[in-house]
């Protein structure tokens, strides 16, 4: 049994907090939204098995790495230099990135202006879609048109301390229906992208029977214990900064991504589904892509929902590019 070891990682003027495990070539592991490294717990030993270095951080805001208290100080430029400062960290290699949700464009812009330090990119859930021109209406602005009379999820998220404060009032019952309402198992479960104009997210939420198998109750204290202690301003403020991150990027704008790449989505997956037309680019986006999966029953949690073949599949693609 490989044991999991943490330390924290200064870089960019931030603290990022890693955990590790096993030896090799480095492959880092970058969580979404609402996670932590807690997220790949099945890959880190599943990775370290297979003779790899896995390292799985908290991104900035979340668990023990560094809180900003600026909004701006959460826009994507500055993740992707802490990815750049972790990978640098780890040795003259160059390192296999994996993201699941937010983290997977972290880590495709981190490929996208640094390929010379990354080997690979694996993208879960959320695929690929180049930056966009800065021209015509913002990513909120398109969001706000698409919802119509109701709010879309990312744009309820925007006034800091709305979302704050109708999670923090219960953090675990929140995180629980959150992770149940966007996983494989809900049935004919509520559309939890749509909040309806004066009422909260949490009304929409159902909640399972019992803790579904991928998700103990030991589990769901982790990420609590995470979030009662780092609070979500952090998390939440990813969100925030949407229209400046469309500013910032403009310059690649429809950049293919040239390192080898890997997508796995789930077909229950609402990321996955609304980005169908991103997948149809892949070819053009992707050249140099070795497969996209999409597991079928799957919802959003993709590598803990489905570890096994998450693993699989991740290892196939760390075998092909070393």
């Amino acid at each position: 049994m490989h044991e999991i070891t943490h330390r924290t990682i200064a870089t960019n003027s931030a603290r990022i907090h890693v955990a590790e495990c096993g030896a090799g070539p480095s492959v880092v592991l970058v969580h979404g939204y609402p996670e932590s490294w807690y997220s790949w717990r099945h890959q880190l030993p599943a990775l370290a098995a297979a003779g790899y270095r896995a390292v799985a951080i908290d991104v900035r805001g979340y668990g023990r790495s560094s809180k900003p208290v600026r909004v701006e100080d959460y826009r994507m430029l500055k993740n992707v230099a802490d990815i750049v400062g972790v990978a640098q960290s780890l040795g003259r290699e160059r390192v296999t990135l994996i993201g699941h949700d937010w983290g997977a464009p972290i880590v495709w812009t981190s490929a996208l202006l640094r390929p010379d330090l990354f080997r690979g990119v694996a993208l879960l859930s959320v695929p690929y879609a180049p930056p966009a021109p800065h021209v015509g209406p913002s990513p909120l602005q398109r969001m706000r048109a698409l919802a119509g009379k109701d709010e879309f999820y990312a744009d309820y998220f925007q006034i800091p301390g709305r979302a704050e404060a109708e999670i923090e009032e219960d953090v675990r019952s929140w995180l629980l229906g959150f992770y149940w309402c966007a996983s494989g198992d809900v049935v004919n479960g509520p559309n939890i992208g749509l909040v309806e104009r004066g009422k909260r997210l949490r009304d929409k939420f159902v909640f399972p029977e019992k803790m579904p198998r991928w998700l103990s109750d030991a589990d769901l204290d982790v990420y609590t214990r995470e979030f009662e202690y780092s609070g979500f301003f952090g998390p939440l403020s990813r969100y925030r900064n949407v229209d400046r991150d469309w500013e910032d990027l403009a310059g690649f704008a429809d950049r293919p991504i040239e390192l080898p790449a890997l997508f796995v989505g789930g077909s229950k997956d609402g990321p996955t589904i609304m980005g169908a037309p991103a997948i149809a680019r892949f070819k053009e986006t992707l050249p140099r892509l070795t497969k996209s999966v999409i597991l079928d029953g799957a919802g959003h949690w993709i590598q803990q929902e489905r570890p096994e073949e998450t693993n699989a599949l991740l290892l196939e693609f760390l075998k092909q590019i070393h």
